[in-house]
């Protein structure tokens, strides 16, 4: 697997990417149309625009190659001259540097980590002052946009919402609205911020949320959500399904 990294980068993002996201890289790196006719074959197409996204997915990741040390090897395997690495040299050379990059991305994250529960601290505390912002024994804090008629959800009912999530910086993380249909789903089967606020609000409420780290999805994050985030919500209680 180790011997693979390399030549994997490239490959995975040529051909694990959507067809549109491929084409519209394609078309970034394609050379400009005085230098298009340098290319002829399928072959000459294809080594060049894998050496511009290997060279691209590189630069994003802050790894530094020697473009000429590559090619060299390149040619060596091609041509088959005998490397001046062995097997071992290579495994343990590609080895050593995804210890190194993975080191550098948990320190990256621990980092951001940290300067996202510092944004968030320094956020609960000067919103907490805002006009129609209420703070809850939790920590959670909310503002009521429309109050809504009749009984409040109780632990293990389903409800119906609309709802849009944001980071701090106002990056949207998700939106049923945008999907164009409510979501359902049990008070109890989303984050403790949720259903502390869906116990409070009834049907035809809507909140603005400001849900701390604790109540969300702590250090750990998820794919779209980094650790340690605060996040802000749109929420809107349509119903309760019948018990």
């Amino acid at each position: 697997m180790k011997k693979l990294f390399l030549a994997g980068l490239a490959f995975a993002a040529l051909l694990s990417a959507p067809a549109a996201v491929r084409a519209q890289d394609a078309a970034a790196a394609e050379p400009k149309s005085e230098v298009k006719s340098e290319f002829k074959t399928l072959e000459e197409k294809v080594s060049y625009a894998i050496g511009i996204q290997l060279a691209k997915d590189m630069q994003k990741n802050g790894v530094n190659l020697s473009p000429a040390l590559f090619l060299r090897g390149m040619e060596e395997v091609y041509a088959g001259k005998t490397p001046a690495m062995s097997d071992e040299d290579v495994e343990a050379a590609i080895g050593e540097f995804q210890t190194f990059m993975q080191k550098k991305m948990m320190e990256k994250a621990e980092k951001e980590k940290t300067a996202n529960l510092e944004a968030a601290t320094a956020f609960l505390e000067k919103n907490k002052a805002e006009a129609g912002v209420v703070t809850t024994a939790s920590g959670l804090q909310y503002r009521v946009i429309t109050a809504g008629e009749g009984e409040s959800p109780k632990d293990g009912a389903k409800v119906k919402v609309h709802y849009k999530g944001t980071l701090l910086d106002g990056k949207e993380f998700d939106s049923s609205y945008k999907r164009g249909e409510p979501a359902e789903f049990g008070v109890n089967q989303v984050i403790p911020g949720w259903t502390e606020a869906l116990k409070l609000m009834k049907p035809g409420a809507k909140y603005e949320l400001f849900i701390p780290p604790t109540l969300g999805y702590g250090e750990s994050g998820n794919q779209s959500i980094p650790g340690n985030s605060l996040l802000k919500f749109e929420v809107e209680l349509i119903s309760i399904a019948a018990e």
